[in-house]
């Protein structure tokens, strides 16, 4: 498949990540607004060619903690794995990497 990077961000994988606040302690509440600015700043190079990240709280547990979507729609697990195999990424894989460098920003922000 040929395609011409960076895409417009229309047509990029748009990835949202709710992190829920409990992640960062008792009082995580307090510190998760913050967090994700952090994080999203931290993540926004990775993959910027296809793919735009919303880190954001999750503060409703009946969403979903990730979600996809591309020009406006929502994608299922089958499809967002489709679209990543067109750049060479397998989600699981994807989603791994994601948790790992959350996991991380977390111990960081929290100066661990």
């Amino acid at each position: 498949m040929n395609v011409e990077l960076p895409l417009p961000l229309y047509k990029k994988l748009t990835v949202t990540f709710r992190v829920e606040p409990g992640c960062l302690g008792p009082d995580g509440v307090e510190h998760i607004e913050g967090f994700c600015k952090h994080a999203k700043k931290a993540v926004a190079d990775l993959d910027a060619e296809f793919v735009r990240w919303v880190i954001t709280p999750r503060y409703d547990k009946s969403l979903a903690e990730t979600e996809y979507r591309t020009n406006g729609k929502r994608l299922n697990h089958d499809k967002a794995e489709l679209y990543l195999k067109a750049f060479g990424k397998e989600l699981d894989e994807f989603e791994e990497h994601l948790q790992d460098s959350l996991s991380e920003l977390i111990d960081e922000y929290l100066g661990r």
